[in-house]
């Protein structure tokens, strides 16, 4: 793994975990979306390896949060 790839997953970590301490005054539905995009980001860093695959994986994440915690 290069250095400079290391550094964007800790920075991509970092700004999930700052962006879910937010999280407080939000719906259940709201986190599900939230935390569903920010682990579907990663994952499609991971696996896409790129900024469409991050974004990518961000919107699929975000969908599939969201409607498994549909009420």
């Amino acid at each position: 793994m290069h250095i400079h790839s290391s550094k964007a997953y800790a920075a991509i970590y970092a700004i999930t975990l700052a962006s879910l301490a937010g999280c407080a005054g939000m719906s259940a539905q709201e986190k599900g979306t939230a935390i569903g995009a920010g682990v579907g980001a990663v994952g499609g860093a991971v696996l896409g390896g790129g900024t469409l695959g991050t974004l990518g994986g961000a919107a699929v994440g975000g969908v599939i949060g969201h409607e498994v915690t549909k009420p």
